[in-house]
């Protein structure tokens, strides 16, 4: 089916449309006025996914999606922060090294489940994390930014804040509602919504490589290993972090994509409508990278998974 095709090949098609996007950038500049609308319409497939169940199954456990969140919230920020504060030292504009700020501080993503669900890992642990971290968003999320980004620019907090719930919190309860009212329809509409997920994903990365089409023909190499080393250093500590919780194999797995897999789509969208485009050029980089990896990490597992179980 189309829509499986496209959820499953996530990787390969964003980083062909990407790579489009760079040799064709105004068929993607179209898109300018639309890519909130993209990013929402993500957080509403998410919303028709999210099974009550598999909710109270992964709610029941409170303390570990508790450990999880705080994990997102802190991890990765403070590794963007870092991250961004190299760069300005290294000479890279504030505005670019801000992007690397927002990466950090944008935590849980539909593409995040979708990984899990092919990696073998807990997808209700996943799911609650995803959906935790989404609604706590419209508060953390600017907030750290204003924290950890001020020191570079100033930082517009209660528009960010409008953005995120008008983007991710309404589409995400409008699509739960619409889950309530579709009956038999809910399988097809189960296998409808991450292809969907999957093409405004692509999109929003889309255009954020034209808008930004001048600038990466131009940028520092040093950002580009940064991108790298932000997602691999998120992974690896979101295992250690897992399994210095004694979770098991599953939600080790779980842990390590939700911390090393941010919500580079939203950090991309804030990073457009608040800040100037190069802003947007590292969540761009790494929407593009992490899906990738993650893709290559869901092989990789199901080839190693007795050795790493162990781990």
């Amino acid at each position: 089916m189309l829509w499986q095709f496209l959820s499953r090949n996530m990787a390969v098609l964003t980083l062909a449309s990407a790579a489009a996007a760079y040799a064709y950038p105004a068929a993607f500049l179209i898109f300018k006025d639309y890519f909130l609308w993209f990013f929402a319409a993500t957080m509403f497939a998410l919303g028709v996914v999210l099974k009550p169940d598999e909710a109270r199954t992964a709610l029941s456990r409170p303390s570990q999606i508790g450990l999880g969140v705080l994990c997102q919230y802190s991890i990765m920020p403070l590794l963007g922060f870092a991250a961004a504060s190299f760069a300005v030292w290294q000479g890279v504009a504030p505005e670019l090294a801000l992007g690397f700020v927002i990466v950090g501080c944008a935590p849980g993503a539909m593409a995040s489940n979708v990984i899990t669900y092919l990696a073998g890992g807990a997808v209700a642990f996943s799911i609650a994390m995803t959906m935790v971290a989404t609604m706590l968003s419209p508060l953390l999320t600017p907030t750290m930014v204003q924290l950890l980004g001020s020191a570079y620019m100033d930082i517009p907090f209660w528009p960010m804040m409008q953005t995120i719930i008008l983007t991710v919190v309404i589409p995400l309860l409008l699509g739960m509602l619409l889950r309530t009212k579709l009956g038999q329809r809910i399988a097809q509409a189960e296998q409808i919504a991450p292809g969907i997920a999957a093409i405004a994903i692509i999109l929003i990365c889309s255009y954020a490589v034209a808008a930004n089409h001048d600038r990466i023909a131009e940028t520092p190499i040093m950002v580009i290993t940064l991108v790298i080393l932000l997602n691999a250093l998120g992974y690896v500590l979101g295992w250690a972090a897992a399994a210095l919780f004694r979770f098991d194999y599953s939600h080790k797995i779980t842990l390590a994509i939700e911390i090393g897999m941010q919500n580079a789509g939203l950090g991309v969208a804030l990073a457009l409508k608040h800040f100037q485009p190069e802003t947007a050029l590292p969540g761009a980089l790494f929407a593009v990278w992490c899906i990738i990896t993650a893709a290559a990490m869901t092989r990789y597992l199901h080839k190693n998974t007795t050795a790493i179980a162990a781990i």
